[in-house]
C-alpha cells in the first residue's frame, strides 16, 4: 500500500469513527433527556439545559475527529 492510499485510508477511519460515536451519543442524551422530561415535567428547564450541554460537548468530539482528518490531509 502506498502511502497516499494509507492516508486517505486513515482519515476515512477517523472521520468514521469520530463521526459514529458522537451521534449515538447525541441520540441517546436526546433519548434519555425526553425520558426524563416525560417523567417529571417540572424539571423541564433543569434537564433540557444540561442535556443541551451535553450535546455541545459530544458534537465537540465530532468537530475534532474532523481536525484531525484535516491535520492528516494537508501535512
Amino acid at each position: 500500500m502506498d502511502p497516499a492510499s494509507a492516508q486517505l485510508l486513515s482519515i476515512a477511519l477517523v472521520m468514521a469513527v469520530g463521526t459514529i460515536a458522537p451521534a449515538l451519543a447525541i441520540g441517546l442524551i436526546g433519548s434519555k433527556g425526553t425520558d426524563a422530561i416525560g417523567r417529571n415535567p417540572e424539571a423541564a428547564p433543569k434537564v433540557q439545559t444540561a442535556m443541551i450541554l451535553g450535546i455541545a460537548f459530544a458534537e465537540a468530539i465530532a468537530i475534532y475527529a474532523l481536525v484531525v482528518a484535516l491535520i492528516l490531509k494537508f501535512v
